[in-house]
């Protein structure tokens, strides 16, 4: 996970740095918590110390359950959210992003503005300068003329390329969300089902 922040921190069009560092803490409290099990694991038959290495597992089996609750429930919402709730999310992403956000957009995509769907969100006219952009406007010179209500644009709204990368992102998400929900579940029942189980080397009448 760790990994995947830092990647899409380089990669990404628009950086958030409150979802990269969102990604990265998750991935320390991921590392941290499975480091407990590591432990707790290796350590839980020794009888001087068991006792504090079960609750150590029990610990870990209760705060992976939760992880994969909501990683689970997260996974779920990423895969079933239909057209509509994305083109709004969109849409909102697009007005709050800002200048920058729809500048940098534009460029990446090679789309100029965002069309009003009836979210009342935006407007057609409130976009960056799609001047730079080569095919929007090659044979004009009037920045107010180029890609504006009563103009002429070569280039379409950004709503589609938008959209394409957003469903394509959600189905990312939620398929690898899922995935590893499962592998969390499968974590806890292992621990379930073998935490009080005895070191078959150790002497049995330690135990008694």
């Amino acid at each position: 996970m760790m990994a995947v922040a830092a990647i899409a921190n380089v990669s990404s069009i628009v950086t958030s740095l409150p979802l990269v560092s969102g990604i990265i803490a998750c991935a320390v409290f991921l590392l941290f918590i499975s480091l407990v099990g590591l432990v707790g694991a290796s350590k839980h038959h020794q009888v001087s110390v068991g006792c504090v290495f079960q609750v150590l597992l029990f610990f870990y089996m209760i705060v992976l359950f939760i992880i994969f609750i909501i990683q689970f429930s997260v996974a779920c919402a990423c895969l079933a959210i239909n057209a509509d709730q994305q083109r709004l999310v969109a849409a909102k992403g697009w007005v709050e992003g800002g200048e920058s956000i729809q500048s940098d957009a534009q460029n990446f995509f090679g789309c100029c503005g965002y069309v009003n769907k009836n979210y009342n969100l935006t407007l057609e006219s409130e976009h960056p300068s799609c001047m730079e952009i080569p095919r929007c406007c090659p044979d004009m010179t009037e920045d107010d003329v180029c890609c504006q209500t009563t103009g002429v644009c070569g280039c379409g709204p950004c709503n589609e390329p938008v959209e394409v990368v957003m469903l394509r992102g959600f189905n990312l998400v939620g398929g690898i969300g899922l995935f590893f929900s499962f592998t969390e579940f499968l974590g806890v029942w292992l621990t379930v089902r073998y935490r009080n189980q005895r070191d078959p080397r150790a002497n049995p009448s330690a135990f008694l």
